[in-house]
């Protein structure tokens, strides 16, 4: 027995396709998101955006067999499994938010592996947190403009600050950083703040003459950032916060004795920047770490229960400064609130900064992905256009879940080996043939239509005998005789 746990433990975990039917998130929405669409639409033919209904239908079909799959084949030993598309929603669909986040820090516009792989230097990294008073948070939540300028008045005076610490920096160094833009919160509010992933130093041009610095790479001369205390972070602040009223005072958001008021309260006027969390060169999980937080989605389905057949529980993350951890909604306000977070189609998400930027002189030198200096080889003159330096594409799907869910999804559970994308089925008559033959629903789950008043209403009515005056009996007398009567 003791010789076989090793092999035991040694084993590939096998993947597990996942049934988002039997979710409590995807039962909720399935069961509601008619009804609240309904109750949604006003009189005046007003109704939620377009793109907010979009995403929801579209994470109703995701990972459902019965709108496509992919088959994946093993050579090996012929055995083969389904793979269901998905939707790649952002906001709602609890797994592709997830592929997103992992692949955030994979391309410009997914999130962490990316980052981590190709993007941060081994270098110190520190995240800077910076959050509003709730009075400009209004004008932040759908202005992509002003976020843009805020974040970019904040941006600066960080860099500004890493100067003034950085050793041997000159007139010339730049920060690099990546900014992610949060617009909820950890109770499913809606909350519009920064965290910002700044490499912990600024770097400059190296000197052609070759320095044999051992923090330098080829072109480039980082110099690390060294007694940054929390008064320095409350100068950051004290800045951010007197330059970013300014910005919303000249765009005509406040009046001008408003924001000297604002800058006169106490304990930072509501403005707050935290700078506590710093990640070591050396340390690419931790990093990973950081940035899987700063590129989480809204919400997460750990941490929604059943309470009852007509209340869910959210379990918040952080405690709520005005109630308790847990968030008691009926499903209509769980939708509301989470089709309040649902961004806008083409708004990024996380932006690069200084030398990290895409178009910064010195951000092929600064980042992982910069070649290695290589001598000159015989080639042709049509080799010799081509690039050295291997191009980023985005990650495999089955990398990306090998990732998230340490099992890798093209693993054959019986033999082992690799398996291969054969074919991808989407006729409904060859699809509905091949779940049949495997036992598989060939239709999708039934999305309940639209309906009256709430089910806990209805049973009032009943318990109340189908009494005509049930309503009025039930109502508690007037503390006080009052006249009804219109005299004038």
């Amino acid at each position: 027995m003791a010789t076989a746990a090793p092999c035991a433990a040694a084993r590939p975990q096998r993947y597990q396709r996942r049934r988002p039917e039997q979710t409590l998130w995807y039962r909720t929405v399935q069961a509601h998101f008619a009804t609240w669409l309904e109750l949604a639409s006003g009189p005046c033919g007003e109704s939620p955006p377009a793109y907010v209904e979009r995403s929801f239908r579209r994470y109703l079909e995701c990972g459902i067999l019965a709108h496509g799959f992919a088959r994946a084949w093993c050579d090996t030993c012929q055995h083969e499994f389904l793979i269901a598309y998905s939707c790649k929603g952002r906001g709602v669909c609890p797994s592709c938010n997830t592929r997103r986040m992992v692949e955030t820090a994979a391309h410009l516009v997914e999130t962490a592996a990316h980052l981590v792989d190709h993007v941060f230097p081994p270098l110190p990294v520190r995240q800077w947190v910076l959050a509003v008073p709730k009075r400009l948070r209004y004008f932040l939540q759908e202005d992509a403009d002003l976020q843009g300028a805020v974040l970019r008045i904040f941006l600066d005076v960080v860099e500004r600050c890493l100067c003034e610490h950085s050793p041997g920096g000159g007139a010339a160094a730049r920060s690099g950083a990546v900014a992610f833009i949060h617009r909820f919160g950890s109770s499913l509010n809606e909350h519009v703040h920064f965290h910002c992933c700044v490499i912990d130093g600024v770097f400059e041009p190296a000197e052609m003459d070759g320095a044999t610095e051992a923090n330098a790479t080829p072109g480039v001369v980082f110099h690390a950032a060294t007694e940054l205390d929390p008064e320095a972070i409350a100068a950051v602040q004290a800045q951010a916060r007197r330059r970013i009223l300014r910005t919303f005072v000249r765009r005509g958001l406040i009046e001008k004795c408003d924001a000297e008021e604002m800058a006169g309260w106490e304990h930072g006027g509501g403005f707050s920047v935290d700078a506590a969390v710093r990640i070591e060169g050396n340390d690419r999980a931790g990093l990973e770490r950081l940035l899987r937080y700063c590129a989480r989605p809204p919400f997460a389905l750990e941490h929604l229960h059943q309470s009852d057949a007509e209340h869910l529980v959210y379990h918040c993350p952080k405690p709520r400064p005005d109630g308790p951890r847990d968030l008691v909604l009926t499903p209509l306000e769980l939708i509301d609130r989470i089709a309040a977070l649902v961004p806008r189609p083409r708004t990024h998400r996380h932006r690069y900064y200084g030398v990290l930027a895409p178009n910064a002189p010195l951000r092929s030198a600064v980042t992982a992905l910069a070649p290695a200096a290589v001598p000159p080889a015989p080639t042709s003159a049509a080799n010799d256009e081509q690039t050295s330096h291997r191009a980023v594409a985005r990650y495999l799907w089955a990398m990306l879940l090998a990732r998230i869910y340490e099992a890798f999804p093209l693993l054959c559970p019986i033999c082992h080996a690799e398996m291969r994308i054969i074919a991808f089925i989407n006729e409904a008559p060859t699809v509905k043939k091949i779940l049949e033959h495997i036992g598989e629903s060939s239709q999708p789950p039934r999305i309940a239509p639209a309906r009256g008043p709430p089910l806990w209403e209805a049973a009032a009515a009943e318990q109340a005998g189908n009494d005509p005056q049930w309503d009025q009996a039930a109502q508690p007398a007037p503390d006080f005789e009052f006249d009804q009567r219109i005299a004038w």
